[in-house]
């Protein structure tokens, strides 16, 4: 979409298979995230699963620089954090259809160990109970769809 641009947050997780560093995440040590956080050099940041994530301030400061949207992929801790730092955020919680969806959905990726996926059901659970607090919410029933209905949202918050 025009005028749009997708974030690149920065992880203390190894990469997956197929990841690049600066494409899917900005893989970094712990120490150099810490730096990064402590010197106020990040948007938002969280630990979650035991790796920590954060958005780049410059990111934000680039986007606006270059005059388009930028697009963050965040967790409930990262929205609440850019909610309070960012005046004209809009914020979209995106739904799997269904609590058994999500469970296959990441039975299916085939990535995670049995405790993983329980730790993430739950959480999953507790994080559900926020959507009321987005701007927007989509279901993710249909990928297509759900582009779709996002791209609705960026236009109509233009």
């Amino acid at each position: 979409m025009d005028g749009l641009r997708f974030s690149v947050s920065h992880t203390t997780r190894p990469p997956r298979p197929g990841e690049r560093d600066g494409v899917e995440y900005h893989f970094v040590e712990k120490g150099a995230f810490e730096r990064l956080r402590d010197g106020g050099q990040l948007l938002e940041w969280a630990e979650v699963y035991g790796h920590l994530y954060g958005t780049g301030l410059a990111e934000l400061e680039r986007a606006r620089r270059d005059g388009v949207d930028l697009l963050l992929d965040l967790d409930v801790q990262g929205a609440a954090q850019v909610r309070k730092k960012v005046a004209d955020a809009v914020t979209v919680f995106v739904l799997p259809p269904s609590y058994e969806a999500l469970e296959r959905r990441l039975r299916g990726r085939g990535q995670d160990d049995e405790a993983s996926i329980r730790r993430r059901l739950q959480l999953a659970r507790e994080e559900l109970s926020l959507f009321a607090t987005y701007d927007y919410a989509s279901v993710n029933d249909d990928r297509e769809a759900c582009v779709d209905a996002l791209k609705a949202i960026v236009r109509a918050a233009r």
